[in-house]
């Protein structure tokens, strides 16, 4: 059986943004990414899934992680769900390579 491609959960939108696949385990001791979940990367969040604190804590880690303004990441889908779909708008290649570096 073949490995998973390392950056199926990643992908370059055509508008230049990022779109991140996501299974999310809220209610962790910390917040962390914990390797790739099938087709998608687990990250562990402190945050529990209670009023939108999840979400907004996930939106708040990637934005720090990339560098990037909060407003630049929004929510696709999964509101309520622990897989999610995140736009990030204007990452760096910097940031890139860290999230690609995550899966491995």
């Amino acid at each position: 059986m073949a490995a998973p491609d390392v950056a199926s959960w990643l992908r370059l939108a055509a508008d230049g943004s990022l779109v991140l696949t996501l299974h999310i385990q809220p209610g962790a001791k910390q917040t962390a990414f914990a390797g790739l979940h099938g087709e998608a990367m687990k990250i562990r969040l402190a945050a529990p899934p209670v009023d939108g604190k999840a979400n907004a804590a996930l939106c708040a880690f990637l934005a720090d992680f990339c560098g990037v303004p909060k407003s630049a990441v929004t929510l696709l889908s999964g509101e309520t769900s622990r897989a999610k779909r995140v736009r990030v708008a204007g990452a760096m290649p910097a940031a890139i390579h860290r999230l690609r570096a995550q899966a491995t």
